[in-house]
């Protein structure tokens, strides 16, 4: 508690410090990690913008192994220069709660990106049994602060008007790190191959699971070793598995993931990486299967606990049956689903599912919010600002 209130002060004592009209502040998952929405809108701004037109600060809990990120300063979570750079920089980013340390000033611009473009699990209003009353009463005033609010699709806009206790600007322009999805990039592709020590001409399975209440394990049973034989039967080429359980299980991560030609990825900081390079998905209730869908590539629902998950742990906003995925609850009925997998009619599902959620996803969302943000920053015309872009 005394942390909180020496933490109080300092910020008060920061914010009669001038604004600067050029600074943004981001982090994501309260600086646990360099990646989601926040990181691809900073990646889009260093490439497109000369340096001097935004100053970028990203928050972060450790600086470990941050000395390959370039083109932007660093600081470390709850230090003095923490909250002297986020109680000074102009715009907040962030893609999750802010907490009461974050005391929004007057003249700041806050946008909330949230964490996926659209999700299977009730969230916020529509998820309150769920939901502990700290979270709930956090959201609440976290909303109350936000500016903006990023959506995916028109289904989101819908659950955000019901249920984010917001009622200002919704952003309908799809999600900044879902943009990397719309194509395949090879340097991209060699990155992540190299850095997880992958030849390059295997094909990837990617099992991205999400985490259960109650932290239970026995729900990840999947046989890799005879998924990888189906895969190969019927996609042809050499395959290997990565498997990226939830942060949560990240210190149980090797009771799960094991044999041959099978990778623990958990650790890896940027899913959307990983989707990049995914030829096929297997996941249960993550919102990553809205992610993957814009790459058309083939995925699979493996949900053994269907039933257990929607009485205790989270209601759902569609019916597995209404999702365009073939899903499975044993991994008999999973190499069936794979053997059997019709491209033809899984094109036609993907299209009708994303007609019918009314997608905003076209593969531009960062460029169209920075956009807004010269606006913000610099005035309606982005000042003299725009003839600096370095595109």
């Amino acid at each position: 508690m005394l942390k909180k209130y020496l933490a109080l002060a300092v910020m008060y004592l920061f914010n009669c410090f001038p604004i600067k009209k050029n600074k943004i502040f981001l982090y994501s998952y309260y600086g646990s990690q360099y990646g989601c929405n926040p990181k691809y809108i900073t990646e889009y701004i260093l490439r497109n913008y000369s340096n001097n037109m935004f100053d970028i600060v990203w928050a972060f809990n450790t600086m470990q192994n941050k000395e390959q990120l370039n083109g932007f300063r660093k600081v470390k979570t709850m230090s003095l220069r923490y909250f002297y750079e986020l109680c000074t920089s102009k715009v907040v980013i962030t893609n999750f709660r802010t907490t009461d340390l974050y005391i929004k000033r007057k003249h700041q611009y806050y946008i909330q990106t949230w964490h996926s473009s659209l999700r299977l699990k009730k969230i916020e209003q529509d998820a309150l049994n769920s939901l502990p009353t700290e979270y709930i009463s956090m959201a609440k005033k976290d909303s109350l602060k936000c500016d903006l609010l990023l959506s995916g699709c028109e289904f989101s806009t819908r659950i955000f008007e019901r249920a984010f206790w917001y009622k200002g600007k919704i952003f309908e322009h799809g999600t900044p790190r879902n943009d990397v999805l719309f194509s395949r990039n090879s340097y991209l592709r060699e990155k992540v191959f190299s850095e997880l020590k992958i030849k390059s001409n295997k094909k990837i399975v990617l099992y991205a699971p999400t985490f259960r209440k109650d932290n239970r394990l026995d729900v990840y049973n999947l046989n890799y070793s005879e998924a990888l034989e189906k895969l190969k039967s019927k996609f042809k080429g050499e395959w290997i598995f990565l498997v990226r359980l939830h942060p949560h299980l990240l210190s149980k991560s090797y009771e799960l993931v094991m044999g041959d030609d099978v990778i623990d990825v958990t650790a890896y900081d940027d899913i959307q990486e990983l989707l990049s390079i995914t030829d096929v998905l297997i996941t249960d209730y993550s919102s990553l299967m809205f992610d993957f869908l814009i790459t058309k590539r083939p995925c699979f629902l493996y949900i053994p606990d269907i039933k257990e998950y929607e009485k205790n742990d989270r209601d759902l906003y569609f019916e597995i049956k209404e999702l365009p995925f073939l899903s499975s609850v044993n991994n008999l009925e999973l190499l069936f689903q794979i053997e059997h997998f019709n491209e033809k009619e899984y094109q036609q599902f993907l299209n009708r599912f994303l007609k019918s959620v009314g997608s905003f996803e076209k593969g531009n969302a960062s460029q169209k919010l920075i956009m807004h943000l010269e606006e913000i920053c610099f005035g309606k015309n982005g000042g003299n600002y725009n003839a600096k872009k370095a595109i």
